[in-house]
C-alpha cells in the first residue's frame, strides 16, 4: 500500500464522519508529525512511520484491521493528496495531537502537557505543541 492510500485509509477511519473540515483537520495533524524535525515525532518522517508509530491511531495500532479493510472513497484521496502537497487548514498549522473527549469540553493540555488546545473540529479537539513537547 502506497503513502497516498496508506494516508487516505486512515482519514476516513479516523474522521469520516466529521466532514470534509473535520477530515482535512486529521490529514493536517498527520502532516505536520511527518514534517516536524523536533521531539517525539522528530524520529518518524513517513505517513507509514507516523501511522504505525506506537500508541497513536487506533485504526492502525488498536484495530488494525479497521486500515486495511475500510475503503477510501474519492473525497478520502483528495484529502490525502492536498494535505501530502502542504495543504493545512489555518488553525492547525502547527497542532501534532488529536482526540475524541467524548464530551462537549475540550482539555487545556494535551498529552501530559506537552500540547496546548488550539480549536474544536467536530469532535475532536486539537493541539499544538508547548515548549515542553521540544524535549520529548
Amino acid at each position: 500500500m502506497d503513502e497516498l492510500e496508506l494516508l487516505a485509509r486512515l482519514i476516513k477511519c479516523e474522521a469520516g464522519g466529521e466532514g470534509t473540515v473535520g477530515m482535512q483537520a486529521v490529514a493536517s495533524v498527520i502532516m505536520n508529525r511527518v514534517n516536524q524535525t523536533q521531539g517525539e515525532y522528530g524520529r518518524y518522517n513517513t505517513i507509514t512511520d507516523v501511522i504505525f508509530a506506537p500508541r497513536q491511531f487506533e485504526c492502525a495500532t488498536d484495530q488494525p484491521q479497521s486500515i486495511y479493510y475500510i475503503l477510501p472513497d474519492a473525497e478520502h484521496y483528495a484529502i490525502a493528496e492536498w494535505a501530502i502537497n502542504g495543504g493545512r487548514l489555518p488553525d492547525l498549522i502547527d497542532a501534532l495531537w488529536f482526540f475524541n473527549p467524548y464530551s462537549p469540553t475540550c482539555r487545556n493540555n494535551f498529552p501530559n502537557n506537552n500540547g496546548y488546545f488550539q480549536i474544536r473540529i467536530g469532535d475532536h479537539c486539537f493541539y499544538n505543541p508547548a515548549n515542553s513537547y521540544f524535549s520529548t
